[in-house]
Formats: C-alpha cells, sequence, structure tokens
C-alpha cells in the first residue's frame, strides 16, 4: 500500500509564501542558471474589468500579503526538494533556503476604491524575489477583493445594518475568516464569524439555529420553553429569537412576543432585543410583525432578514417597504456567489529600466508599461471632498510633475483625443493612491486597525458622486493615463509589429 508522509504536522502550520505554482520556480531556476536573478524587475498587480457590472472594486488583503512576503525564506533547503527532487536542483535548492525579499512595495491602502489597470501593489524587487509572490499574492488579493467588492454591492443597496453570515459557506477557514474581514471593510456592519472578533475586535453577532428550538421538543409548546430558557441564559446580552421553526406569524411570534414580556424583556431593555426571519416572503412577514410587536408594546425590538440575500433581492424588499431593521447576508459575500472569480492579474512592466508590455491577441490583455504611479484628483468644497479624475502617469513623467506643481493640466482620452479635460491651477489637490509599504525588504507602514479601514472606504465611497456608485447604470468616473506613458505604450507596439512584420518577410 502507498503511504503518504505530510512535510508538515498540522495543516495549520502550512506556510503561505509558498502557496504557489510549480512554474514559478521552474522559472525561477532558470533566471538563476542565466544570471537574471540580480535584474531588477517592476511587477504590478492589477485587474481588467470590475465584476457584475461594477465602475470599480475595494481593496482588501494587503496586509496578508505584506505578512506572506515577510515571511518568504523561513523554509529549509528540505521543503523545496519535496517538489523540485531532481539532483539538478540541489544547488538551487540551497539558494531558495537562503532568499530573502530584499525590494520594495508599493501598495494600496484597504479600503481603497480602485479602477481597473491601476496598478494596486507595485513589487519593484530582484527578478526571482518578484517573480515567485505572484501565486500566492493573487491568491490573497483575489479572494479578499471579490468578497469586498461584493460586499460593498450589497451594503449599498440599504441604508440598514448589514451582518455578514457567510462563514459555513465559505471555500475553506481561511476564506471564512479574511473574508469576513474583507466584508466589515466595505460596509459589513459585523461578521458572525467569531474569529473577526479575536482578531480585529470586531464585535461577533448572532442569533440562534433552528436544531436549538427543536433540541426542545417539536411542539408549539416547546417552541416557547426554548425561547424562555434562551433568553434566561443571555440576560444582559443581546438577545435574538429565530422565530420561523414553524410558522413565523402563527406561532413564532406569538411565542417570542409571550416569551420576552414573561421575562421582562421590553423597550427598557438596554442590550437589545429581536426576531430574526428565515423563510418566507419577507416583506409580507416583516410588516405583520411589525403591526403585532408595536402593538404589544415592543416598539424597540428589531426585525432581522436572512434567507440567500443578495443585493437585489434587499434592494427588492425595500421597494416593498419591507420593515426590516437589518440584514445577514451569507453565501453571496462570503462566496461572492455572482462572480467568484476576481481577475487580479500580475504582470512584468520593467525589467532594469527598460518598459515592458504584453500585447497578446485581446485587446482587454494589452497592458499599460512602465512603473506608474496613480494620482486621484479632487476638490474641496464647503469642507466637502469631491473626485474629479484618476490618473495614472509613468514614475515622473510629465503630467505627474505638474500635478505635484499645482499647474493647470489637460487630461486626454486614451482612446479618443479630442475627449479631454482641463483641470485649472489651484482647483484641485490630489493624492498619490500607491504608497512605498516594504523598502529594501523592510516593512516601513504599520498596519492599520479593521476601523481605520472601514472609515477610509467610507469616505472614499462618499466621496465619489451618488450616479458614480449606483448599482444600476452607474456613471463612468473619468480614468485614464498620462500622455508620456501612451506615447511609451505606442511606441512599444510599433515597435513590435515592426518586429512581427520583418519575422514575417524571413519566413515568406
Amino acid at each position: 500500500m502507498l503511504t503518504f508522509k505530510p512535510y508538515y504536522k498540522n495543516i495549520m502550520d502550512i506556510q503561505y509564501s509558498y502557496c504557489s505554482d510549480r512554474y514559478q520556480y521552474t522559472m525561477a531556476k532558470s533566471f538563476w542558471d542565466n544570471n537574471k536573478d540580480q535584474q531588477i524587475a517592476v511587477f504590478n498587480l492589477f485587474y481588467r474589468k470590475a465584476p457584475e457590472h461594477n465602475n470599480w472594486a475595494v481593496v482588501s488583503g494587503i496586509d496578508e500579503v505584506l505578512d506572506m512576503i515577510a515571511n518568504i525564506g523561513k523554509e529549509d533547503a528540505a521543503f523545496f526538494k519535496k517538489f523540485l527532487r531532481d539532483e539538478s536542483y540541489s544547488d538551487f535548492c540551497e539558494y531558495l533556503s537562503k532568499l530573502k525579499f530584499t525590494g520594495n512595495v508599493y501598495a494600496m491602502q484597504e479600503g481603497e476604491i480602485v479602477f481597473p489597470n491601476q496598478p494596486i501593489i507595485i513589487i519593484e524587487a530582484p527578478l526571482i524575489e518578484a517573480q515567485i509572490l505572484e501565486t500566492p499574492m493573487l491568491c490573497i488579493m483575489n479572494h479578499q477583493m471579490a468578497v469586498a467588492t461584493k460586499a460593498s454591492r450589497v451594503c449599498r443597496a440599504t441604508d440598514k445594518d448589514v451582518f455578514e453570515f457567510g462563514a459555513r459557506r465559505a471555500h475553506g477557514p481561511w476564506a471564512a475568516k479574511y473574508g469576513a474581514k474583507a466584508a466589515i471593510i466595505a460596509g459589513c456592519k459585523a461578521s458572525s464569524n467569531i474569529l473577526n472578533e479575536i482578531n480585529y475586535g470586531i464585535k461577533s453577532v448572532g442569533t440562534m439555529a433552528h436544531s436549538y428550538i427543536s433540541s426542545f421538543g417539536c411542539s408549539v409548546k416547546s417552541e416557547y420553553e426554548a425561547f424562555s430558557k434562551y433568553i434566561n441564559s443571555h440576560k444582559g446580552e443581546n438577545i435574538s429569537l429565530l422565530i420561523d421553526t414553524y410558522d413565523s406569524l402563527n406561532c413564532g411570534l406569538i411565542n417570542a412576543i409571550k416569551a420576552f414580556k414573561d421575562n421582562n424583556i421590553d423597550d427598557d431593555y438596554k442590550a437589545g432585543y429581536s426576531i430574526r426571519l428565515d423563510s418566507g416572503d419577507l416583506a409580507y412577514i416583516s410588516i405583520k410583525a411589525r403591526e403585532l410587536l408595536d402593538r404589544c408594546g415592543l416598539k424597540k425590538c428589531k426585525i432581522i432578514a436572512s434567507n440567500s440575500l443578495d443585493e437585489y433581492l434587499i434592494m427588492d424588499l425595500e421597494r416593498q417597504g419591507a420593515a426590516i431593521d437589518c440584514y445577514g447576508v451569507g453565501d453571496a459575500i462570503a462566496t461572492s456567489k455572482e462572480e467568484p472569480c476576481f481577475g487580479n492579474v500580475y504582470k512584468l512592466v520593467q525589467i532594469d529600466n527598460q518598459a515592458l508590455l504584453k500585447r497578446s491577441e485581446d485587446k482587454i490583455k494589452l497592458i499599460n508599461p512602465g512603473f506608474q504611479l496613480t494620482y486621484r484628483l479632487m476638490q474641496v468644497k464647503d469642507g466637502k471632498t469631491s473626485f474629479i479624475a484618476d490618473v495614472s502617469c509613468l514614475k515622473e513623467d510629465n503630467l505627474a510633475k505638474a500635478i505635484i506643481a499645482g499647474e493647470s493640466i489637460t487630461i486626454h482620452d486614451e482612446y479618443d483625443q479630442y475627449k479631454k479635460t482641463k483641470i485649472n491651477q489651484g482647483e484641485y489637490s490630489y493624492k498619490i493612491l500607491q504608497a512605498k509599504v516594504i523598502e529594501k525588504g523592510h516593512r516601513i507602514k504599520e498596519q492599520t486597525k479593521l476601523e481605520d479601514k472601514c472609515k477610509y472606504y467610507k469616505e472614499n465611497l462618499y466621496s465619489f458622486s451618488p450616479s458614480e456608485i449606483r448599482l444600476t447604470n452607474p456613471h463612468f468616473y473619468k480614468v485614464d493615463i498620462s500622455d508620456d506613458l501612451i506615447k511609451l505604450k505606442c511606441e512599444l507596439i510599433e515597435s513590435l509589429n515592426k518586429e512581427i512584420e520583418e519575422l514575417k518577410l524571413d519566413i515568406d
């Protein structure tokens, strides 16, 4: 019988810096063999198209990426020999065991609103160090940005609180943990996941399961007993009763009201109390429940709704005037159910100061070459910040210098030079979206608290116009690249086209 002895004794010990694809290391071996390991590479992590007809996405995952980078070089040669088995890899495995990240990293803040083709993370490092980051970095960023962007959509569907309830639907424990974090950044008020509270201090929330009620027996009387005993177990805490085990309106709600009143839970109860609806016509049931609760003097009893909700169902419930105070959303957020695969990519844009691009046969896969930074132009009027436009520039190109100097500028549309926007001197300020977070291998920016990331996201969100953040038919915010970047891109394409034509002539 074949046996397998795992390298790690415990699955929790797995080093996620090496959650990678084999070809990252076979390419690295070729770089090493050909003395390319010390060439300084610049890679950009970005996405080409936002999911679900969004104009934009929400950044989450940067701190986990920085932790991943810090843990490169913590495995011995024996680890690498587990998958680079041939003897010809022996010296290379020794090299990898001593390899540490020594480069620079520039990144957007978590909670940033980012548009297609803008660099979210920029890696500037020796080629092998930069190359082997690709897979674990994309693994982290694609998951968290999918969840954060979906959570943003769900939360923008209502002005009521949204709770993230998706741990049981997440694609594994780590996805549940970091997905909850991403959801909180993008607007969810709280999460049911206790790891969120342990790791980030954001209080976890919850109600009860149907199994709790059923455990007391299968009768209307036993439902009341379950409610009453639960209330007594949790006096002084926020209490929420699930009322749809048998019949939401005809027994669950009545038993909940009786249990609340019999145990002195009323509008003077400071910790807060609620009922939860998890099935049926949520609009109708919530309206009827609200009427009876109010008639019985329980006007401060909140109504929580769950049951496979997403932004579209929530918008419809709001349109119907549902008497719902907050929504619990599970798989729609935790798995980014409509589009579970986010499209971040990681592309080499410069090597030893030489700009590079990938052209391909698909127009959407044409990338912007060179070291780029994105400038968000804004104005402040009556104390409110409003975003005007984003423009990505080559590092220290003419437009970048003009923006930094506060001069009058003109931004051209990359695909239609007759479309242009002029912004006069004194009418704007700016911020650079990518900040240096690692310098020469050392982290130089401290991790921010989760609540600060939430605040940053909300400040960004409401600095766009309402038409730019609506869920359906959003107005497109102006996003361009500098004239110098356009020129460089065109020159590289023209040079490639010329060489391709010459190559065809050689074959003929």
